[in-house]
């Protein structure tokens, strides 16, 4: 029984090992939090340089402020190079970087690192998804990996 608890503590929506950048409001309700959308920071942790820029909409309302709401299938993906990388030798192909609840049970957003070695590009695909039911929204950011410059422009 004491389980359940803990389950329903680890399942409520919060922005896993992200940093809450600002958000914008898209529809005002009377009761309750607006709807509205966030931008989030990431920092892959496994290359350090690497940050991924994640807007999602978030769920207003009753539910909303309770976190009883499902968070839309909505989100974007930015990921930029901002500093030196170094991909280390036993970097899987394939690895989940971040994954989120966006919903009570069973709905999250996850953040996979894809590696070109023959291109030398860091791939994040993100999707939205129910775990039971596939994967109907996603979107792709490329990060190149190239020497960095520490020199300042003229």
């Amino acid at each position: 029984m004491r389980t359940l608890p803990v389950l329903l503590l680890t399942t409520i929506a919060l922005p896993a090992l992200a940093e809450e950048i600002g958000c914008t409001t898209t529809e005002w309700k009377l009761i309750g939090a607006n709807h509205r959308v966030c931008v989030y920071a990431y920092d892959d942790p496994k290359i350090p340089g690497v940050t991924c820029h994640i807007s999602q909409a978030r769920t207003g309302g009753i539910k909303g402020s309770l976190g009883l709401a499902e968070d839309p299938s909505q989100f974007s993906i930015a990921c930029r190079q901002i500093a030196p990388i170094v991909v280390p030798e036993n970097l899987p192909e394939r690895e989940v970087v971040f994954s989120e609840n966006t919903s009570l049970l069973f709905k999250e957003t996850q953040i996979h690192r894809l590696f070109d070695a023959k291109r030398k590009v860091l791939i994040y695909l993100g999707i939205s998804r129910k775990i039971i039911a596939g994967a109907p929204s996603n979107a792709i950011s490329s990060v190149p990996v190239q020497p960095w410059s520490t020199t300042k422009g003229p």
